[in-house]
């Protein structure tokens, strides 16, 4: 991992995770916290690059419609507790579950929008199990 990328993940870590927790907070009255796998992303420059936009925008996205309404937040707040990211390298390694509370996404993210899921397919599968 060289120097361009542990910047980024510093980043990532202090200012833009913790802002996309609090901006979850606004939605649905509850802090959700993020849990990277950041060897995952330790030799993928791009990757780190493209996280925030790709997964956590699309989620923060997602809520929006779910949470707007009391119903939804209360739903939002009672199932979801963590939230859970990890890097894969193609396109066939994308998976994304919501069990246990827990919200897990493997993204590939060096391939930007073809490596995501959409904020329609976050807030499907998040409808389904809430």
């Amino acid at each position: 991992m060289g120097l361009a990328e542990r910047r980024k993940i510093k980043e990532l870590q202090e200012t833009t995770l913790p802002g996309r927790v609090r901006e979850i907070e606004e939605i649905c009255g509850a802090a959700i916290p993020y849990e990277v796998d950041w060897d995952s992303l330790a030799d993928d420059a791009e990757g780190l690059n493209f996280l925030d936009n790709l997964s956590c925008h699309r989620l923060n996205m997602a809520l929006r419609v779910i949470c707007q309404d009391d119903l939804g937040k209360e739903a939002v707040r009672e199932s979801l507790k963590t939230i859970r990211l990890k890097n894969v390298k193609t396109k066939a390694d994308l998976q994304m579950t919501f069990e246990a509370g827990v919200l897990e996404m493997h993204c590939a993210y060096a391939l930007r929008t073809d490596g995501m899921f959409t904020d329609g397919d976050i807030r499907t599968l998040l409808m389904q199990k809430l």
